[in-house]
Parts: C-alpha cells; sequence; structure tokens
C-alpha cells in the first residue's frame, strides 16, 4: 500500500490512513501526519509517554536516533462499533545517536480510527531493550 495524498473524491480506508499517517511521521513530517489524526488525539509512546502531537514523538525519536524507519509488514484490522482498530506490526531500522545502524527492532502500533481520522495511539517496541543490551545490561 502506497498513499501520496488524499484527493476530494477518493476516500482512503482506515488502514490506508493508518499508513499515511506513519509514512508522514518516517519523513518525518508532524504536521502532514497531524492532517490524519482528530482534534485531542494522544498518542502514547513506549514507557508510557504522552504526546498530542507527532511533534512529540518526532522530538523524543531524535534524542534516541540520528534517524529510524518503520518496515511496516503488515496491517490488522478490527471493525467495531463506530470505530475501527488498526495494528500496524513491523521492525524498526536506523541509526543510533553513535552511528551504528540496526534493524529487526519490533514494533506494534495500535491505532483507534472514527470517521476517517486517528483517535488513539499506541507505541510499543524493543528499542529500550536493545539499548540495555548494547550497554551490557541484559533486558
Amino acid at each position: 500500500m502506497s498513499i501520496a495524498v488524499k484527493s476530494e473524491s477518493t476516500s482512503l480506508s482506515d488502514a490506508q490512513i493508518v499508513e499515511a499517517y506513519l509514512t508522514a511521521s518516517m519523513i518525518p513530517d508532524p504536521d502532514a501526519a497531524a492532517a490524519f489524526m482528530a482534534p485531542g488525539t494522544i498518542i502514547t509512546f513506549t514507557g508510557g509517554r504522552e504526546f498530542d502531537h507527532p511533534r512529540g514523538p518526532t522530538s523524543f525519536n531524535a534524542m534516541r536516533y540520528r534517524w529510524v524507519k518503520k518496515k511496516m509488514d503488515r496491517f490488522d484490522v478490527c471493525p467495531g462499533n463506530g470505530e475501527t482498530i488498526v495494528y500496524s506490526v513491523g521492525t524498526l531500522y536506523g541509526e543510533w545517536k553513535d552511528g551504528i545502524a540496526f534493524e529487526g527492532n519490533r514494533y506494534v502500533d495500535r491505532f483507534v480510527v472514527r470517521n476517517g481520522k486517528i483517535t488513539k495511539m499506541d507505541v510499543w517496541n524493543d528499542g529500550a531493550e536493545r539499548i540495555l543490551v548494547r550497554r551490557g545490561i541484559e533486558a
């Protein structure tokens, strides 16, 4: 699935909305990503950090990584009553702040989508455990 821009005559599926959000986030273009979110959306990031705009995770990632991208392996879509839960599952790859490359860092992102907008996002990945192992501390 590759999403560029939503046209007036095209309606995106909930999975396509999530993919478009993630694609914009990886540029990183947090303002473009925010266009796929409803007002008041909360992003709960690893470690329980909460953000109200994609700028939050972008700033956090800038402290941890030189750059990071997602290899989106699949989208699991769970339609519900008035909302859809979309899981994006895959791995992260990129460079740590010290320039060492990494790949295979598992992630799961859980989105709630209502009326064509993301209303909640939860993020989990193995980043913290990988940092501990790099420092010689068993996770």
